[in-house]
């Protein structure tokens, strides 16, 4: 049985419907029903459960967006930082394996091969290394999980988000868990947290080079990296390849044919200065660690494509529906 926290979010409700998919028997807890940020209560019902592997798919990235968490401070730092720790200690102590969803946002820029040379370049919006990227993208290489964040409260200046993140990271790595990297979650259901979404609504839509993460096909990279049995640790679980939010616009554009125009914020300055209050991450991600376990990815034009030839206008259908318990997922617990 698979004990998954923070169902009811828009990552939690993913990785429900895939595990119902699956005929895997899991409890999905939410907040309302059972306050799992209570240590004692966790530890107790972890107890007691003997679940199989805990999911941890609860956090908090402000609301409508991360500018929410310059404010609400605490409460991102409760959700993002003392949760986790507070899981993993919970499993820890139970001898259960876990697996916590972490962001790629902890990083800025990318490793650029130019001149024969390998250098981190961590401004992409800068015009000439976005000109290079839109000429060269295949110079481009994304982070691997050897490298350390530079988006970070270690390595500022970041966002109080991405800060949080990069904390509940280093606080809990290692042992018997994955903490799984998610970058921009995107689907082909119109949701307020997927990206697709963000961008038909916005008023003025900021330009930057980024690696994403179709929302299915990163859960199921999850579920297949605990069924393959790969080694626990760190795993960027990203599309592979990076695209510009006007590539993004232009898919849009050509496939759903909004009957709107998208205007773009002139560059970073303005953009700060008008439009955002928290730092954004604009990274690459290397997705070679999650490939090389086995486990199957598509590229992320192709992940873009599919989702919009797929959309679904407004909080439509396949949404979860409720656990169901046919068959158990084989767990490794050694």
């Amino acid at each position: 049985m698979i004990l998954l926290l923070g169902a009811t979010g828009y990552i939690g409700q993913a990785f429900a419907s895939e595990l119902q998919r699956r005929g895997c028997c899991f409890i999905p807890l939410t907040r309302k029903a059972f306050d799992y940020t209570s240590f004692n209560l966790l530890f107790d019902y972890v107890r007691k459960m003997k679940p199989e592997f805990v999911i941890n798919a609860a956090g908090y990235s402000g609301r409508p967006n991360i500018d929410a968490c310059e404010e609400d401070r605490m409460e991102t730092l409760q959700a993002n930082v003392l949760l986790p720790q507070t899981v993993v200690r919970a499993c820890q102590m139970t001898n259960t394996p876990w697996g916590q969803i972490s962001s790629g946002s902890i990083y800025s820029g990318a490793k650029v091969f130019e001149a024969g040379e390998l250098r981190i370049e961590k401004d992409l919006n800068r015009l000439e290394v976005r000109r290079h990227f839109e000429e060269h993208s295949d110079q481009f290489l994304g982070f691997t999980e050897l490298d350390e964040p530079n988006f970070s409260f270690r390595s500022g200046p970041c966002s109080f988000y991405s800060g949080t993140k990069a904390l509940a990271e280093e606080s809990i790595r290692g042992g018997m868990g994955f903490i799984w990297r998610l970058r921009i979650p995107f689907n082909g259901r119109d949701e307020p947290r997927n990206l697709l979404s963000k961008l038909q609504r916005y008023s003025k839509i900021h330009d930057c080079v980024n690696s994403l993460s179709q929302l299915e096909d990163s859960v199921r990279a999850c579920l297949d990296l605990i069924a393959a049995r790969a080694p626990y640790g760190i795993y960027n679980i990203n599309n592979p390849g990076a695209v510009t939010t006007r590539q993004v616009v232009e898919m849009i554009q050509r496939i759903l044919k909004p009957d709107r125009g998208f205007d773009y914020w002139l560059d970073d300055d303005e953009f700060y200065r008008s439009g955002a209050k928290a730092r954004r991450s604009s990274c690459i991600l290397s997705a070679s660690k999650l490939l090389q376990t086995g486990v199957k990815i598509r590229c992320v034009k192709e992940a873009l494509e599919d989702s919009l030839e797929r959309w679904q206008p407004g909080l439509a259908a396949n949404r979860w529906t409720g656990p169901r318990s046919e068959s158990l997922m084989s767990f490794r617990s050694d």
